[in-house]
């Protein structure tokens, strides 16, 4: 399951996907960033950190909704907008959809 040395942010409120995530693109070679809501991702995305794909959850309590995040990031790094994964999700098919991404 190997995805290179691409740079993957990964922003979910949940620590345990988070964690889970991370260790499974880790494994993939993949370079991980995460962030627990958008704030933490927006800081990232403007420190100007390389960035290939970014994985969110849509949904997080307090904070932005709904493809927002996805929005800002598009704004800020032209880049294009992604697909919806539902939650459990495996490790497998979370390292699949982000070498499609790549591929794109």
């Amino acid at each position: 399951m190997y995805v290179g040395t691409s740079h993957i942010l990964l922003v979910d409120d949940e620590k345990s996907f988070r964690y889970r995530a991370s260790r499974a693109l880790q494994d993939a070679e993949s370079n991980v960033t995460a962030a627990q809501d958008d704030r933490g991702a927006l800081v990232r995305l403007d420190g100007g950190a390389p960035n290939d794909v970014m994985v969110s959850d849509i949904v997080m309590p307090d904070r932005v909704h709904d493809f927002a995040l996805a929005r800002m990031a598009r704004m800020r790094r032209h880049e294009a907008l992604g697909k919806v994964l539902r939650k459990p999700l495996a490790d497998a098919e979370l390292i699949d959809e982000v070498r499609r991404a790549l591929a794109a």
